[in-house]
């Protein structure tokens, strides 16, 4: 399959997604992005259009492999949304499946006492 349609497919997910999943200051958007090197996510609150909190596995030096660096970074982002006062969020996986690091950032995120 070429890079083009795969890209392409993955933006039509995405898309398909975020017609559903939206953010609120209460229970903002936790928004994945996993590359094929990093991952990073971030709170975003839509009706205002901001960030509350980001995290990415570019921060972290101890972690090692992609899974273990994928569920830190959902600590990370667990306990900056406890820092800014989140309690739940809505998950957006990015049009990726929710599967292997992407499921790993949520189970991290899961066990630091974040609701998804």
């Amino acid at each position: 399959m070429e890079a083009k349609t795969k890209r392409a497919a993955l933006v039509r997910r995405h898309a398909r997604v975020r017609k559903k999943v939206a953010g609120t200051p209460e229970r903002p958007r936790l928004a994945v992005y996993r590359s094929n090197r990093h991952i990073y996510a971030q709170l975003i609150d839509d009706e205002s259009r901001r960030t509350i909190a980001s995290a990415s596995d570019r921060e972290l030096k101890a972690a090692k492999g992609k899974h273990d660096s994928a569920k830190a970074v959902g600590e990370l982002i667990a306990e900056r949304a406890k820092a800014a006062g989140v309690q739940s969020v809505v998950f957006d996986r990015g049009g990726r499946q929710f599967h292997g690091r992407v499921a790993a950032l949520a189970e991290g995120a899961k066990e630091k006492g974040l609701q998804i």
